[in-house]
């Protein structure tokens, strides 16, 4: 790290996406020394603003400037299985010459390139073991390596380098528990300027401050994501008082408004009689009818104003009140009896290890949560009950109709509208049925129309639980597979409140315990080599470990 202090300045940042859609117009935002955690709708921007600071993307006007060295963690990056550990922490180079020297090979080049880095082996071992990966070695290849694995064998080599500036995005996706957890003993040992993109509250709890990015802009908040709630909850409070002040007074002011026109006309009907008995001069009778109509018009535009301006502080008020809808729908047909059969596993043995020894049998409406470590085999256990992978021996038979959302929300066509897509799982529904059940799941008008292609994260996501959801026959058993990756916080809100309404079994496979916990989750499974019950205090205890 260099000894003068980081900081990351973006000013008159303008960016607009391949579509057309504008991400950013004008923004102005800057980060200094210490941990933020950025956070925002789906489709917000958070990634692309990542990306320009990280020089991925070119802003369209504006400039970003960066003080101290870059270290970026993007949310998707596909490693070359064929690379070794020593080639993705960059170090292959100088071990190389290292170990030349060391066998007694004195060239200058071989010097040259250890520089003053001579433990350098040492570092990226301590390094590696503070992640949990003390035991790959340098010289495995990726190929060998989990997914999970890989992600912090990326951030290590990041780790290696001591940037000045860390921007991690969404770093705890596909993490299991271990791995989530050195991960966040080392987002708390940082010590120089990080920005996290992440939905990850256990994540966002240890940061020092919150960047909301929403409609373009950035609001701060002190502290982590709790205090960020808080703050929150009492700034809405307040916004949502303004705005029944506002109402009143906008109400108030159509009262006055009325009255005022009630009162002029019987002015003008009684000028009026005046005029026709011929009771006063014609003079007399002119000048008070052109002083009444000056007085009238003076009240008329006089409240007229006040209306206007009740108006704008209603408009003002409600723009500070946030628009947090929730998915309500009403599901009874998903509805599973107590004590009925839904799912058995009778000595099932699948591809890559894992197993199910003797009988296992899912009754009822009941609520699993699947939990294990990165390549236990909880996506292969799943896709195998969904009928997508053969198992090498035994038997997994389900008694309800049956609903899959994988983790790469691939049941969509991408070139077909939202509600064309919910159209292929309900063929006998009417095209008005299916979008009033779409405006449940907030797909109200024209956003129905929408290509799938074109929709983020959290509306692609939401797509395809509906289609799933409102599929015929009504699915009894929904099996999901970390469904929330990738989703903002308000995202991960609307896919609990959507399963409040389903009634039939459910099977989440997931590392985020959060999520689960709020889901109503009755009884807990592990799959490491072989499915066996747990509990959530099992699991919280070996996160605090």
């Amino acid at each position: 790290m260099s000894s003068s202090p980081a900081f990351i300045t973006c000013s008159s940042l303008s960016y607009t996406w391949p579509d057309g859609t504008t991400v950013f117009d004008g923004l102005q935002v800057a980060f200094g020394p210490g941990k933020t955690g950025l956070i925002g709708l789906n489709g917000s921007g958070k990634s692309t603003l990542v990306k320009l600071i990280a020089g991925e993307l070119t802003p369209a006007e504006g400039t970003v400037r960066v003080a101290g060295e870059i270290g970026y963690l993007p949310q998707n990056t596909t490693l070359d299985t064929s690379l070794r550990v020593e080639d993705v922490l960059g170090i292959a180079g100088t071990r190389a010459a290292l170990h030349a020297i060391e066998a007694g090979d004195v060239r200058e080049e071989h010097f040259a390139a250890v520089g003053d880095d001579w433990d350098v082996e040492e570092r990226a071992t301590a390094t590696l073991a503070g992640l949990g990966l003390g035991g790959i070695g340098l010289d495995r290849t990726v190929g060998e390596l989990s997914g999970g694995e890989s992600v912090l064998l990326r951030l290590a080599a990041l780790l290696l380098r001591r940037p000045d500036v860390l921007l991690l995005d969404e770093p705890t996706n596909n993490l299991d528990l271990s791995a989530r957890r050195r991960l966040y003993a080392a987002v708390e040992a940082w010590s120089g300027v990080m920005v996290v993109v992440s939905h990850d509250r256990e994540l966002l709890d240890r940061v020092d401050q919150i960047a909301d990015l929403r409609a373009g802009e950035v609001s701060w908040y002190g502290g982590n994501f709790s205090a960020y709630e808080e703050a929150l909850a009492a700034e809405q409070d307040a916004a949502e008082r303004l705005v029944r002040t506002a109402e009143s007074d906008l109400r108030k002011q159509k009262r006055e408004l009325a009255d005022a026109q009630v009162k002029l006309a019987r002015r003008k009907r009684y000028g009026q009689k005046m005029w026709d008995s011929k009771r006063e001069p014609k003079i007399v009778m002119g000048e008070r009818k052109r002083q009444a109509q000056a007085s009238a018009g003076k009240h008329r535009i006089m409240h007229e104003e006040k209306l206007a301006e009740a108006k704008e502080r209603l408009d003002r008020a409600e723009e500070a009140v946030r628009d947090d809808d929730e998915i309500r729908v009403d599901l009874p047909h998903t509805a599973v009896p107590q004590g009925r059969s839904v799912l058995a596993l009778r000595e099932l043995h699948l591809k890559y290890g894992a197993r199910v020894e003797g009988e296992f049998e899912l009754r009822g409406p009941e609520r699993i949560a699947l939990v294990g470590r990165n390549g236990a085999g909880k996506t292969t256990l799943l896709r195998t009950i969904a009928g997508e992978l053969e198992a090498l021996s035994g038997e997994a038979v389900v008694h309800v109709p049956l609903r899959f959302l994988p983790q790469r929300l691939d049941v969509l066509d991408e070139e077909l509208t939202v509600a064309e897509n919910v159209a292929r799982f309900a063929p006998g529904a009417t095209g008005n049925r299916i979008r009033a059940q779409l405006a449940r799941f907030l797909f109200k008008g024209a956003r129905a129309d929408q290509s799938a292609g074109t929709l983020s994260g959290g509306e692609r996501f939401r797509a395809a639980l509906a289609a799933l959801m409102l599929a015929e026959p009504a699915p009894q058993l929904l099996m999901l597979d970390e469904p929330t990756n990738n989703l903002d916080m308000a995202s991960i809100r609307q896919l609990a409140t959507a399963l409040d309404s389903y009634e039939g079994a459910l099977i989440v496979a997931s590392h985020d315990i959060r999520f689960l916990e709020s889901i109503a989750i009755t009884r807990w499974l592990r799959l490491d080599g072989e499915l066996q019950d747990t509990s959530a205090e099992e699991v919280r205890a070996e996160m605090a470990t």
